[in-house]
């Protein structure tokens, strides 16, 4: 159909105005959903803080000051331990060949994939004053405090960023150059120091950019571990929004971490940049330690590692089936050993109450939500995938866009929609919306490199034998897709099924998710309390493992690489 033409109007043909334009098509529901729930909430937040009596309240001045600086002071000294750590662990396995050398590596990396519950959890079952390390050592002196378990969990859950960033370029170092500097004289100190480190300085920058930033963004881990005396800005902002209600304060809070996020973000893209570029691949010069000093070396690393990252996952599980106190506070001889109570306890609502939500719902309503968000973060994923699949201007204009969501933290977003639509987050549909911002940017990076690998060729040739659009599809397309989609979905399931910040700001009592009714029975006294804590942590971290393990065996090459 043509519009009418006059001298002033240039005739326009419709149908080859949506064909030039069709493009613009895919990225109407993205744009759409980040508009609504994104960018709006992020409006609301900035409009609040240019509040002038929120900017000069002196206390809130001073809250905001002691904020940033012990957010700064706990990742300052995470990341200085995380590479305390992840240093030699990555020289060790850059460099060194041993038995056992893959199992150790994919142990280090779990629990960076791990939800911060379980995580918290699985330190809280060691070291807390419940937890087994108490129980079986109690004449001894020392226990950690809440915030060394705090730097400790941070240790724990990054190390494997440094081990693949700055472990992945001392393996691609070129032995010639070591080899002659010491031909030239020069000695292990000397090698190191003027030859190795200066191609080493971007990796080791940008591991520490990438684990500070980390860091400074905990939440669950800080509010599990140490609680609300440990105040960082997510912590902060958490409190403001709910326990001590200053929405403005809170804003401006939300504010602050933004922008340091963002500074963090730039200056880590930068830097990453120049590591790619100091190097390039070269053969394996991984070798048998020979000496000594090397076995001995290998040798200490190797049962530090794993002592440090198994303990807490199989301390968690034991706790799990573990009764070490009473359950409720009993003055008669207690049962201590082995029980299967805490498990059978997730199915009973033992207080006969209506308002009561017994755990084995709260995990139904984990199950639901990741179901939703899965749906939700496939239909709107892959129209933008396809569209990012061959890339022209507008897409290399609308990418960056897609990635904002991942530069806020989940409490900040959580925030955004408490100002966005007040009573309205009652509804519990909220909640997968927020997971579904979260993961949208991975799964649209898991798609997009499995659309843009089909050949087109292969569908020409289909057709031109005679194939139906249908049959192209069953016979070239889905044998791709189908992989790469499961992927994705597993990652927006496994996304939700863990995610914490948003949801404890946004949830309503009468829908908890297994993360929420982990944190509730933390926090409440009693040994049925803590044990079903533990149980609900051990089935939340199977379920992820089992996922990573999933993701891991149908990832598609560059998949989730963002």
């Amino acid at each position: 159909m043509n519009l009418p033409t006059s001298k002033y109007f240039k005739p326009i043909n419709i149908r080859t105005f949506i064909s030039s334009n069709s493009r613009i098509l895919f990225w109407i529901p993205t744009l759409l959903f980040l508009l609504s729930f994104f960018f709006f909430p992020l409006f609301k937040i900035l409009a609040l803080t240019f509040d002038l009596e929120t900017l000069i309240d002196l206390n809130n001045l001073r809250i905001i000051w002691n904020s940033l600086l012990f957010t700064f002071y706990q990742a300052f000294l995470s990341t200085l331990l995380t590479f305390a750590l992840g240093l030699p662990a990555a020289i060790l396995f850059s460099k060194f060949d041993f038995r056992g050398k893959s199992l150790l590596r994919a142990l280090t990396a779990i629990p960076f994939m791990l939800p911060t519950v379980v995580v918290a959890a699985a330190f809280n079952s060691i070291f807390s004053s419940r937890g087994l390390f108490s129980f079986l050592f109690p004449s001894f002196v020392i226990h950690p405090s809440p915030f060394i378990l705090i730097l400790i969990a941070h240790t724990f859950y990054n190390t494997t960023i440094v081990i693949r960033i700055v472990g992945n370029t001392l393996s691609r170092l070129d032995p010639k150059l070591e080899a002659s500097a010491r031909s030239l004289g020069a000695d292990t100190f000397h090698v190191w120091k003027d030859v190795i480190f200066p191609i080493l300085r971007p990796s080791l920058l940008a591991a520490a950019l990438l684990v500070f930033m980390f860091d400074f963004t905990s939440f669950g881990v800080i509010l599990l571990l140490g609680g609300s005396q440990f105040a960082t800005l997510e912590v902060e902002i958490y409190i403001r929004a709910l326990q001590l209600p200053n929405l403005n304060l809170a804003a401006l809070l939300a504010a602050i971490q933004l922008v340091f996020t963002l500074i963090f973000s730039i200056l880590y893209s930068r830097t990453i940049n120049q590591v790619q570029t100091q190097t390039a691949p070269r053969f394996s010069t991984v070798r048998p330690p020979k000496t000594i000093k090397e076995k001995l070396f290998v040798a200490t690393f190797y049962l530090l590692l794993s002592a440090f990252f198994l303990l807490p996952l199989l301390s968690l599980p034991i706790r799990s089936i573990t009764r070490l106190e009473a359950d409720r506070g009993q003055r008669e001889q207690i049962q201590y050993g082995f029980t299967t109570d805490y498990y059978e306890e997730l199915f009973i609502n033992r207080r006969g109450s209506l308002f009561y939500v017994p755990p084995v719902q709260a995990a139904a309503n984990s199950l639901g939500f990741a179901g939703i968000n899965v749906i939700l973060s496939l239909a709107l994923g892959y129209p933008a995938a396809y569209a990012l699949a061959k890339p022209t201007r507008l897409e290399k204009i609308l990418d960056p866009f897609l990635m904002l969501p991942l530069g806020a933290s989940a409490v900040m977003m959580g925030l955004g929609f408490i100002l966005s639509f007040g009573r309205l987050i009652a509804s519990p549909f909220f909640i997968p919306i927020a997971h579904t911002l979260i993961a949208l940017p991975f799964v649209i990076r898991t798609l997009q490199p499995a659309l843009a690998s089909i050949p087109e060729r292969l569908r020409q040739a289909a057709s031109t034998l005679g194939a139906s659009p249908l049959r192209v599809w069953q016979t070239v397309d889905f044998p791709i897709l189908s992989r790469a989609t499961l992927s994705a979905a597993t990652f927006a399931f496994t996304v939700s099924l863990g995610e914490f910040g948003a949801t404890l700001l946004i949830t309503r009592p009468e829908y908890p998710t297994i993360p929420i009714a982990i944190s509730r029975f933390l926090s409440q006294p009693g040994g049925l309390n803590y044990g079903q804590a533990m149980a609900m942590a051990t089935v939340l971290m199977l379920l992820t493992t089992l996922s990573i393990l999933l993701i891991e065996k149908l990832r598609f090459n560059n998949a989730g690489e963002l």
